[in-house]
């Protein structure tokens, strides 16, 4: 550990939706802003530093829109700073932010933004110009083709089929139907995922996330402040990153670079954020994991990446009711996940939230009991950045 301790003394989440007609986009993350300030029992007057993440400006129609945002936020004369990894921005701004504190250059640092996905017109046309022009771009690959083929991939690896993408989803939507922030909170059944329309095979649309509007916010500081302030934040005890190949080919063939089928480079960056926290058997150690899976196919290797099972092993746990609310062991996106709410550019701000909660006992009707110690993670680009960080209620060792 650094040893200038980080934590977590606020969060806060809009309701996210697929429009909002009755704010601007500045409006929005002041919300998410202010959300989060009044959870730390703060104002911007006591925070040092902002740092905004932001995805595509295209997603949100105006460039540079960091620019349009700081008088909103109240950031004037505070340094202020933009975060862009696709869908990892909203952690790679927490590990931003969480690196200006432990180097004990801030005390307190305020992570906001927001997202207006739907507003778009059409994600995927925008997220298709992240490829090559002359290699990739023409495919086309979006998110959902270059996904198609992981999944393809998958289940050609390990036997795994649709049903078992399908039982992700029934999973995370029982578990958003407790969460009053989530899009989707409407349960769903196997069935009825495998009769929605085919994105692009095999994913179907009942595999897919919401294109989704809404803000998130998290205030982090020092032990000192903390210790300072009598405060009890959920502490940061580990960060990793990591990144690999941005050429689909590379992973795909005889002469592949990395495996489609897995996530290996996300695996290091858990490995990375382990080692830092001292977790040395995350299956038993972990109560609770926020993991990015925007689709129901990924966290099946999400699931094995994090070390929560072996490769090949996540669909016949999940069939037989691990990582759900109420089993035993580490479970899996209590609050739905990014498969039931995906604001692009706070996604992974929101996953911070979300372990922040469960650690400190406050996540609702979707808590998991006793939960002490949460893993989140994050991707983005195309799978390409990997981010993961380690949340416990205290400094002691993790058990």
């Amino acid at each position: 550990m650094s040893s200038n301790n980080v934590g977590v003394i606020g969060v806060g989440q809009s309701e996210y939706v697929t429009r909002r007609t009755d704010v601007t986009f500045p409006e929005l993350v002041r919300e998410g802003a202010l959300l989060a300030l009044a959870d730390a029992g703060i104002t911007m007057d006591d925070v040092d530093a902002v740092v905004f993440p932001l995805a595509p400006d295209a997603l949100i129609g105006v460039g540079n829109g960091e620019r349009w945002c700081v008088e909103a936020l109240g950031a004037s004369g505070k340094p202020f700073m933009r975060v862009n990894n696709g869908g990892a921005t909203g952690m790679s701004a927490i590990i931003a932010a969480w690196t200006h504190v432990a180097s004990g250059m801030f005390d307190v640092v305020l992570v906001a933004g927001a997202d207006r996905v739907s507003e778009s017109g059409s994600a995927q046309s925008v997220l298709n110009k992240m490829w090559d022009v002359g290699y990739e771009r023409p495919v086309p690959l979006n998110t959902i083709t270059m996904l198609a083929l992981s999944a393809m991939r998958y289940n050609h690896l390990y036997g795994a089929d649709e049903t078992d993408m399908a039982r992700v989803t029934v999973k995370n939507r029982r578990h958003a139907s407790l969460n009053p922030k989530a899009h989707l909170r409407t349960p769903i059944t196997v069935e009825e995922v495998l009769a929605s329309r085919t994105l692009a095979w095999p994913i179907k649309l009942g595999d897919a996330c919401p294109s989704s509007t809404g803000a998130a916010g998290a205030v982090l500081v020092s032990e000192r402040y903390a210790r300072a302030h009598g405060l009890q934040p959920a502490w940061i005890r580990g960060i990793g990153q990591n990144t690999e190949t941005f050429w689909m080919g590379d992973r795909v063939g005889p002469r592949l670079v990395s495996d489609h089928a897995d996530a290996d480079a996300l695996a290091t960056a858990f490995q990375r954020a382990y080692a830092q926290a001292g977790v040395t058997d995350p299956a038993s150690q972990l109560d609770v994991a926020e993991i990015y899976a925007p689709f129901s196919s990924v966290e099946l290797h999400v699931i094995e990446a994090a070390g929560l099972c072996e490769k090949g092993e996540a669909p016949e746990r999940i069939a037989k009711g691990d990582f759900a609310l109420g089993a035993k062991g580490t479970i899996v996106n209590p609050s739905g996940g990014v498969l039931c709410s995906n604001p692009i550019a706070v996604t992974g701000v929101a996953r911070l939230a979300e372990a922040t909660l469960q650690v400190q006992g406050r996540a609702g009707a979707h808590q998991v009991d006793g939960a002490r110690t949460a893993v989140a993670s994050a991707i983005g680009g195309d799978h390409q950045f990997y981010s993961a960080l380690v949340l416990s209620n205290d400094l002691e060792e993790i058990a």
